[in-house]
């Protein structure tokens, strides 16, 4: 039985922006990242930094939701989140993940895959004291991925943490910090018209050089 009025298979688009080939492709998938992140920038998406992450405990469950990238190099990825979360959890358990970048106004869209781990203390704190006061109250108040009674409870415990840090000096929680992907394959995906896609996936080599194919859509 149909949950919608809507006809879903009649919901289509040609996409027909622009064309992906290998001469105009970088070699290193760290610069072919950054100029589609600063085209997405300067497209003025909404949020244009928000990426879905892809987690699965040992037992191969999988999970996603979407985060905030807040830093790359060519080390890796870097997100911030509370480290009793279920994502953190699951990447204790099994380190591999995705991200998919989906800028789907431009018809494109950014998949990475590697190995997630923590960053430093010093790199976190550093981030950290970068985020607005509210936020900072939030991470110590959360309990993140756990049951609670009612967003009021919550509310409580934020209102206790003004009243504990009321002078904004608010320390690192133990518990929040971040991780850093660490990359193997990058995939580049730009539509294209009548469902032919272009798509260049870059795997990582032994010598940390990157290998370039051309994907069939």
């Amino acid at each position: 039985m149909a949950m919608t009025g809507t006809n879903l298979a009649d919901m289509r688009r040609e996409y027909t922006r622009v064309a992906l080939d290998r001469e105009h492709i970088k070699d290193n998938p760290f610069d072919q990242f950054t100029i589609w992140f600063d085209q997405a920038c300067q497209a003025q998406l909404h949020e244009p930094n928000a990426l879905s992450l892809a987690t699965a405990s040992a037992d191969g469950r999988a999970s996603i939701r979407t985060v905030l990238l807040k830093q790359f190099d060519e080390r890796g990825f870097v997100f911030f989140t509370n480290y009793e979360s279920k994502k953190a959890r699951q990447i204790a358990e099994n380190p591999n993940v995705a991200l998919l970048f989906p800028w789907l106004a431009l018809e494109r869209q950014a998949i990475i895959t590697g190995s997630a781990e923590r960053i430093s203390k010093a790199e976190t704190l550093k981030y950290f004291m970068t985020r607005p006061l509210e936020s900072r109250w939030s991470a110590c108040a959360s309990p993140q991925s756990r049951v609670i009674e009612s967003r009021k409870v919550l509310q409580m415990q934020i209102e206790e943490m003004k009243h504990k840090f009321s002078d904004g000096q608010i320390p690192l929680p133990s518990f929040w910090g971040g991780f850093r992907v660490v990359p193997r394959e990058f995939e580049f995906w730009q539509g294209g018209a009548s469902r032919l896609h272009d798509r260049f996936l870059y795997t990582r080599q032994a010598d940390d050089s990157w290998k370039i194919d051309r994907l069939a859509p």
